[in-house]
């Protein structure tokens, strides 16, 4: 009698699962920082093809894939060791969510046993818990098979109705369990539309139309959420087609070149407070538009001669949530300007030609006033003489990506350097955050192959400039421009005390930033003119090579706090 020896079928593991679901989806890039127990999650995941750009520090790789998210549409992926590994990662996650940003935050944790019998187990942490109150959805896969459908629905959480971000918490003994491979691979899911069209209600467009026909000051306000559609052909026609003078928040700069006729960024303060009719397209009435309330609006809500809104938004909660929404349109924004311009026919009729000029006069005053200022050169140079180097290099570079960070290098640097392309400008956003600048710029180097232009204040760079090795080491085109006025705000406070210790808001003087390029291997020079700053900026972006520019800014420049100065209380009683 001969016995056969039953063959084994083929197997699989739960690393080799997350690895095809993540390729399966079309999500090809990890950001991250290799640790216990993703490290060799991470190796095999670029032996897979995968693209793996490893950073110093987990608050930077998770801006990276936030960053990643908006360019794309994708998730970004960020990948984190547990306990603190996540929590250095989770608040570029919150960041994300509050940005509308799809991305994905992918930790290693101890085990449920442990973790729920507090054990004191390896870096033990209840991470699901501590990640739900900040993202849109926090999920954790404890099996194998379950690994597809953990991946399924955090990347439909992530891009689905207004973006943000998730948390996929995968506990170390996952990552080893073995499975029948064909069971694996059937348990895989490629998501469908993880974003479905949103058609706005035909009655609610009318509504919008109407009040925006009937308007004698019509304005059109552009938010990120607008850049962040890629519906900019439809956003296009919606302001050519209306005539109405159109004012961009700072990451929708370039849906419309900023030089564009109807463009009102140079008189902003006169358009706010004098529109009658506003229509927000991915444009939210929070702290950045004053809730729609104060001086900044001009006549207070409900009273004569206060403004109304149209609300072009795929959150319904988004409408009344600081003054009362006139007409709300919602649906994805794409699907909702489509409607709009298809509403307005061929022959809509242009605003009153009294307010579009005295529009383009505001304009002209001011830009002329900017112009007289740009074209100063003191010595040391001002924030104004530095930008307005980099403005003509951007005008010149369309392409680049423009990172910008900081409190008087973010506030200038939006007023002075004018986009031109759609999604062409990274910014803080919503949540004010600073720390973003490496992060952002790394990504948009990956996702684009575009130069990087990273314009950040001292203070800002500080938070993440030790990521400039990860920018050597992946030998990216990003230019660093750190605009050096020795402090926080200004380099110029003292301690009141009298003691030795410099006052709270004061760097290390003439800090050499430009040697700590040079420690990686990148190009490290120092600018004390524009000519000078031009003349480094042109050459980087010309070589490729990674590049910081030492910016040396008059320490007296700048203001506390910038133009949110009011958000900074200071003590009534001084001592």
């Amino acid at each position: 009698m001969t016995t056969e020896s039953a063959s084994v079928a083929p197997q699989t593991d739960g690393f080799h699962l997350i690895i095809d679901a993540l390729k399966l989806n079309g999500l090809d890039t990890i950001y991250c920082l290799p640790g216990i127990p993703i490290t060799d999650l991470l190796r095999q995941s670029q032996a897979a093809g995968l693209r793996v750009i490893a950073f110093r520090h987990e608050q930077h790789a998770g801006n990276a894939a936030a960053a990643a998210g908006f360019l794309t549409g994708k998730p970004g992926i960020c990948m984190t060791v547990s306990a603190p590994g996540f929590l250095n990662g989770l608040t570029a996650l919150a960041n994300a969510t509050t940005n509308c940003f799809p991305m994905i935050l992918i930790s290693g944790s101890s085990e449920r046993e442990v973790v729920d019998l507090q054990q004191g187990d390896y870096e033990e942490m209840d991470q699901l818990a501590i990640a739900k109150p900040l993202c849109k959805a926090a999920f954790r896969v404890l099996h194998a098979a379950d690994i597809g459908v953990g991946i399924a629905r955090a990347i439909r959480a992530a891009v689905s109705g207004r973006p943000g971000g998730v948390y996929l918490d995968l506990p170390a003994k996952l990552m080893a369990q073995s499975i029948d491979a064909q069971a694996g691979r059937a348990s895989l899911i490629q998501v469908v539309d993880p974003a479905p069209r949103q058609i706005p209600a035909a009655d609610a467009v009318q509504r919008a139309l109407a009040l925006l026909k009937g308007a004698k000051r019509p304005l059109i306000l552009l938010g990120k959420g607008a850049a962040y559609a890629q519906a900019d052909e439809a956003i296009r026609t919606l302001v050519e087609r209306s005539g109405v003078p159109y004012l961009p928040m700072s990451m929708a700069k370039g849906l419309l070149p900023d030089t564009h006729a109807l463009c009102a960024s140079a008189a902003r303060s006169y358009v706010l407070a004098e529109a009658d009719v506003v229509m927000l397209v991915g444009a939210r009435l929070n702290w950045l538009l004053s809730h729609g309330k104060g001086k900044t609006w001009g006549a207070p809500a409900g009273t004569a001669g206060a403004r109304q809104f149209i609300q072009v938004d795929i959150a319904p909660t988004e409408a009344d949530s600081n003054v009362a929404t006139a007409a709300p349109v919602i649906g994805d924004i794409g699907s909702c300007v489509s409607a709009l311009v298809a509403g307005m026919g061929t022959s809509w009729p242009k605003p009153p030609a009294d307010w579009t000029a005295a529009v383009a006069d505001r304009k002209d005053k001011n830009l002329s006033k900017m112009a007289a200022t740009l074209a100063l050169n003191p010595s040391p140079m001002s924030f104004q003489s530095a930008l307005s180097a980099v403005r003509d290099i951007v005008k010149a570079n369309p392409e680049a990506v423009l990172v910008n960070e900081g409190a008087n290098a973010l506030d200038f640097t939006r007023s002075i350097v004018d986009m031109y392309l759609p999604r062409k400008r990274l910014d803080v956003g919503t949540w004010g955050i600073m720390g973003i600048g490496m992060g952002f710029s790394v990504a948009a180097a990956v996702v684009t192959g575009k130069p990087v232009i990273a314009v950040c204040g001292d203070s800002a760079f500080g938070f993440s400039g030790m990521e400039v090795e990860t920018v050597c080491r992946y030998g990216l085109p990003v230019c660093v421009v750190v605009m050096n006025n020795n402090g926080v705000y200004r380099g110029t406070d003292v301690n009141g005390s009298g003691g030795a210790d410099p006052a709270p808001t004061v760097f290390v003087k003439d800090a050499k930033y430009e040697m700590l390029m040079q420690a990686f291997g990148g190009v490290g020079v120092k600018a004390t003119t524009p000519a000078e700053l031009s003349r480094a900026m042109s050459e980087a972006i010309a070589s490729g090579k990674p590049t910081l520019i030492n910016a040396i800014i008059d320490e007296t420049a700048g203001t506390e706090s910038g133009r949110i100065t009011s958000l900074n209380p200071s003590a009534a009683k001084k001592k």
